[in-house]
């Protein structure tokens, strides 16, 4: 299938459903390559206007999808199709359940201290079959070549990250062909929420788009980087309205 590529304030995004989405890792994971897949969400979206490594690794991932209600509805707005969201969480998911029947094998990387593991063993309970081999937190020397022959070494099919963004892209897409990796994928906050440390908005609330206003209620804190949210949707309009 060629790849159809829809551009969201100069970040291209895959035009893919989630079971699209699966078969693509599946057939990188086929071809042993060294695959880069990202999840982008508004946020990131904005934040890549103003980090150009980000935006250079956006763009040239192997896989860009839409991690977010704004981002599927930006790409509308601005003419073109995108047909679901395919969050970074929901992604992680379908590509375990896959793993575990095809005998993929998966790195668990960051996070805080015991929270991977803790996200592998529910991983285990829910995917039988599933096949860990390695798992380290997020905390470490991103300079450090022992993290870096330790996954080399596990001989994983797919990497999940959880640096946080753009850390993970950034760490990711410089050593990337170092890792031998055949995909590697930046899931941000997805291992806290497998080991019960973090929740998701209710599934209604992320039907509706409303998954931001749920993270921001439980934690405060974000409201400096939801700040980027408005922005986006005036971003998005502005370019809307001068293409016209």
């Amino acid at each position: 299938m060629a790849r159809q590529l829809v551009s969201v304030l100069g970040v291209g995004i895959d035009s893919v459903t989630m079971q699209q989405a699966v078969a693509i890792v599946d057939g990188f994971v086929r071809a042993r390559t060294a695959a880069l897949v990202a999840t982008a969400n508004a946020e990131m979206v904005m934040l890549a206007q103003q980090d150009q490594e980000l935006f250079s690794i956006l763009n040239n991932a192997e896989l860009t999808l839409a991690d977010g209600a704004g981002v599927v509805w930006a790409a509308r707005r601005l003419g073109s199709s995108v047909p679901e969201r395919v969050a970074g969480y929901d992604l992680t998911q379908q590509l375990l359940q896959h793993a575990a029947k095809t005998g993929y094998k998966i790195f668990w990387l960051g996070a805080a201290p015991g929270v991977a593991e803790a996200a592998a063993a529910k991983a285990a309970e829910k995917y039988p079959g599933l096949a860990t081999v390695g798992v380290h937190d997020g905390f470490f020397d991103c300079d450090d070549g022992a993290i870096r022959r330790l996954i080399r070494d596990s001989q994983a099919d797919i990497l999940l990250c959880a640096l946080g963004v753009p850390k993970q892209e950034k760490w990711l897409n410089q050593y990337r062909h170092e890792l031998q990796v055949p995909v590697m994928i930046g899931v941000g906050g997805t291992f806290d929420v497998m080991a019960g440390k973090a929740k998701r908005a209710p599934v209604w609330m992320q039907r509706a788009g409303l998954e931001w206003s749920y993270r921001l209620l439980r934690q405060p804190s974000r409201f400096v980087r939801m700040l980027a949210l408005p922005r986006f949707v005036a971003r998005v309009l502005l370019s809307a309205w001068t293409s016209r």
